[in-house]
C-alpha cells in the first residue's frame, strides 16, 4: 500500500525553453472532483491551485452540475476533464458522487469550487494514508478573505475551531468531520459506501461518521491548509447556516444510535450538541431576560465573558501565521456571528425535532 499510495516522477511536455530544467513532475495517486454549479467566476483559482501542487494530482475532474453560467466551458479551457449530468443532481453530495465511476485512482479529493489549497496540502495529506486503516484525512480550514464583519467572524470561528477543538479530536482519533471543503479518502472505501449521500444537509459529517461506524479511521493533519470563500453576506450566510445546523441535527437522527458504539466520538457528539443547544438559549434568551428581568444590565457581560478562553487559541493559531493584528481586529465580529448561530440552531433543533419540518432542499452558502 506504501509504494501503491507514493507520489511519482511522470514526464510531461515542457512549457519552458530548452536546457531551463527538467520537466518532470511529481503526480500523487489521486483524483480530484470539484462539484460545480454556477461557480464560473470562482472554479479557476480552484483548478490553478490544483496544478500549483507540489504534488499534482493525477486528473481533475468538473462536475458541471447543470450550470446555466458557462462552467463546464470554463473547465474545458483549464483542461480539465468535464462530467455534466443529464440533469441537476440537486445537492453538492449528488455531484460528487456523479463522477465517483470515472476515478481511476486510489485516492479521492472532493474539493468545493470556491476553495484554493497551500502549495503542498495534498502532498501534506497523503502522509496520513501511509496507515491502512486511514480511510478519510482532511486538513486546517481558513477563509479566503476576511474583510466583511461575517467573513472576520468565521475567520476567528475556524482558527479557534481547528487549533484547539479539532487538535483534542485528533489526539483522540476521532476528527467530528471530514471537512467538505477539502478532504481525501481511499476510492475503494468511498464506492462501498456509495458515495457521499444526500440523505442530510451535511454530507461531510454523514460520511465520516459512518466511517467510523464501519472501523475505519479519519485524520486531521493541520499542516494540509485550504481557503474557501465565506459568505460575504447576511444573505448567503443564512443559507449557508441554516443547511449547517439543520445538517448537525439530522446526522445525530440519524446516527445516534451507532454512535455509542464509538469511543471519544458519542461523548464529542453529545458535548457538541448540548452545548450548541443549551449555549444557543442562553445568548438568546436567558441572557437578556434575565438582564431586563432583575435589572442588572452587568449580566449581558455574559456575552464576552470569555474572551480569554476563545483568544488564547485564537492567537496560538494567528501568531505563527503573522495574523496577530487580524486576528485581533476581528474578534469582535466573533460573538456577532456566534448569536446569529445560536439562533440557527435553535431553529433547526426546534424545526427537525419538534415542529417536523425538516430541510430538505439543498442551497448553496455563497
Amino acid at each position: 500500500m506504501k509504494t501503491l499510495l507514493r507520489p511519482r516522477r511522470v514526464r510531461r511536455p515542457a512549457k519552458k525553453a530548452a536546457g531551463a530544467g527538467d520537466s518532470a513532475v511529481r503526480t500523487a495517486p489521486v483524483t480530484v472532483i470539484i462539484p460545480a454549479y454556477n461557480e464560473a467566476a470562482t472554479l479557476p483559482d480552484t483548478v490553478r491551485s490544483l496544478e500549483a501542487q507540489t504534488v499534482k494530482p493525477y486528473e481533475i475532474i468538473v462536475v458541471d452540475d447543470c450550470s446555466t453560467d458557462g462552467t463546464g466551458e470554463v473547465a474545458r479551457q483549464l483542461g480539465v476533464t468535464v462530467v455534466r449530468p443529464v440533469q441537476n443532481t440537486g445537492s453538492k453530495a449528488g455531484a460528487q458522487t456523479a463522477a465517483l465511476d470515472r476515478v481511476r485512482t486510489p485516492l479521492t479529493i472532493a474539493i468545493d469550487a470556491d476553495t484554493v489549497l497551500a502549495p503542498d496540502a495534498i502532498e501534506r495529506l497523503l502522509e496520513a494514508f501511509e496507515d491502512p486503516k486511514v480511510a478519510a484525512a482532511c486538513g486546517f480550514v481558513l477563509p479566503r478573505k476576511v474583510r466583511t464583519i461575517w467573513e472576520r467572524g468565521r475567520y476567528i470561528e475556524y482558527l479557534f475551531a481547528f487549533t484547539f477543538y479539532k487538535q483534542v479530536q485528533e489526539y483522540y482519533g476521532r476528527p467530528l468531520i471530514a471537512s467538505g471543503c477539502f478532504s481525501m479518502y481511499r476510492t475503494e472505501v468511498l464506492r462501498r459506501e456509495g458515495g457521499w449521500s444526500d440523505r442530510t444537509m451535511a454530507e461531510d459529517m454523514d460520511l465520516t461518521w459512518t466511517l467510523y461506524q464501519k472501523g475505519y479511521a479519519v485524520r486531521f493533519v493541520p499542516e494540509a491548509v485550504c481557503y474557501p470563500l465565506e459568505p460575504h453576506s447576511f444573505h448567503f450566510l443564512s443559507k449557508q447556516l441554516r443547511r449547517w445546523s439543520h445538517g448537525f441535527v439530522q446526522n445525530v437522527k440519524l446516527h445516534w444510535r451507532n454512535l455509542l458504539d464509538v469511543p471519544f466520538l458519542r461523548y464529542a457528539v453529545a458535548v457538541a450538541f448540548w452545548d450548541a443547544l443549551v449555549a444557543s438559549v442562553v445568548y438568546l434568551f436567558a441572557l437578556p431576560a434575565a438582564a431586563l428581568i432583575l435589572d442588572r444590565p452587568w449580566l449581558l457581560l455574559g456575552y464576552v465573558i470569555d474572551i480569554p478562553a476563545v483568544l488564547v487559541p485564537v492567537l496560538a493559531g494567528a501568531v505563527p501565521r503573522g495574523e496577530t493584528l487580524r486576528a485581533l481586529a476581528s474578534l469582535p465580529a466573533f460573538f456577532v456571528l456566534r448569536t446569529v448561530n445560536a439562533y440557527f440552531f435553535v431553529r433547526a433543533t426546534w424545526e427537525e425535532l419538534i415542529a417536523g419540518r425538516p430541510l430538505r432542499r439543498y442551497e448553496k452558502g455563497h
